[in-house]
């Protein structure tokens, strides 16, 4: 039995554990990893528009790890919480020992949690903008009471970054990257196939 094969099998679990929240919104869907990968481009744009010193590869740890223990006690969202207990404790206890560098990883996710360095800040920041960037596309689809979720989001973010790209994500439809280039051949009205 390999430490290092059990522990790469088990964040391969994070790309089946859904996201428990979309449920409460009726639409949309993503996976734990999907969520992960997608916080790691707004951690690196947010690393760049921050005025203050940032180590970025920290940063980028913060997220890469910041769900993990979700491999072993699933995605509970806000409701959930209300009647789930997780031992996290345990979880990191345990995954200090199971994982690979688990020491390392468990500082991490504590500091993410804490988040009181510039780059637990921009890493929790980073969090709550991809769930922006998932309403942001639910609002420009059509689905109703988007903004009950917006407003209180907006409020949890902590730095000036953060707070500058949601406006930026607010300000863009969902889609304007894929009808950017209008000059593009597949896009030029009337023409014929």
């Amino acid at each position: 039995m390999s430490q290092r094969a059990n522990y790469l099998n088990e964040v391969g679990m994070l790309n089946r554990t859904p996201r428990s929240g979309f449920a409460f919104l009726g639409s949309g869907a993503q996976s734990v990893a999907e969520h992960i990968h997608r916080m790691m481009h707004i951690a690196f744009v947010l690393a760049r528009l921050s005025d203050e010193k940032v180590d970025e590869l920290r940063l980028l740890h913060l997220v890469l790890f910041h769900d993990l223990p979700e491999a072993r006690t699933s995605d509970h969202n806000y409701v959930n919480r209300r009647y789930v207990i997780e031992d996290m404790e345990k979880v990191l206890d345990d995954g200090a020992r199971e994982w690979v560098n688990g020491d390392e990883i468990v500082a991490l996710i504590r500091e993410f949690e804490a988040g009181e360095t510039p780059e637990a800040r921009l890493a929790k920041d980073a969090d709550q903008l991809e769930l922006l960037l998932m309403l942001k596309q639910q609002a420009d689809l059509g689905k109703p009471h988007v903004d009950e979720w917006i407003t209180p989001l907006l409020a949890r973010l902590k730095s000036a970054p953060g707070k500058r790209l949601a406006d930026e994500i607010l300000a863009t439809r969902w889609d304007a990257w894929w009808f950017d280039d209008k000059r593009d051949p597949h896009w030029v009205e009337g023409k014929k196939r």
